[in-house]
């Protein structure tokens, strides 16, 4: 039989925080438990993900630029600063990602037909085939990953984190009064 104590011994965020209540009395650690273990999860995520990328060669950067221009639909361009704002990195960091994908043959870049002094980022067949599979086993992974909760508790979650982050960025409702 389980004990409690055997879980504590087991949970990293539950000793750090033990140890901060011992050292630290006078401060409410309380955040810990959330913060941490979200941390912690991000990072564990975030490498069961990058598994994926990597068997289709691909780095965390790439796979996202490869998405964003297969979820601009046909003929799947955007301009790199498009590109920038859909994966949320600096138009510096996109550069290099957009040089590093055409040297692999998987984007090209051309100048824009309305506007000559654009340029537009345009998937490849190979980039096109590329993606669409690394999506597909990205997708299944995914799945894989949230199976670990049970439907309805993917869907508190996937409610309570929209509503903090909206809250975070400021174009969510007030915390409710208890």
């Amino acid at each position: 039989m389980k004990h409690p104590e055997d879980e504590d011994r087991a949970d990293h965020v539950a000793l750090i925080q033990a140890e901060w209540r011992r050292e630290r009395p006078d401060l409410d650690v309380s955040p810990q438990a959330v913060i941490g273990r979200l941390h912690r999860l991000a990072a564990r995520l975030t490498a069961e993900l990058t598994l994926v990328y990597q068997r289709y060669g691909l780095g965390e950067g790439e796979f996202d630029v490869l998405a964003a221009l297969r979820r601009a639909g046909a003929p799947y361009e955007r301009a790199p600063g498009e590109l920038a704002a859909h994966t949320m990195v600096t138009t510096g960091a996109m550069t290099k990602r957009i040089d590093r994908l055409e040297r692999a043959g998987l984007v090209t870049r051309r100048t824009a037909e309305d506007d000559r002094r654009a340029r537009v980022v345009a998937l490849t067949d190979a980039g096109l085939r590329l993606i669409d599979e690394a999506f597909t086993a990205h997708m299944r992974n995914e799945h894989r990953l949230l199976a670990h909760l049970g439907p309805e508790e993917a869907a508190a979650l996937q409610a309570l984190l929209t509503a903090w982050q909206r809250r975070l960025d400021g174009t969510g409702p007030e915390r409710p009064a208890l």
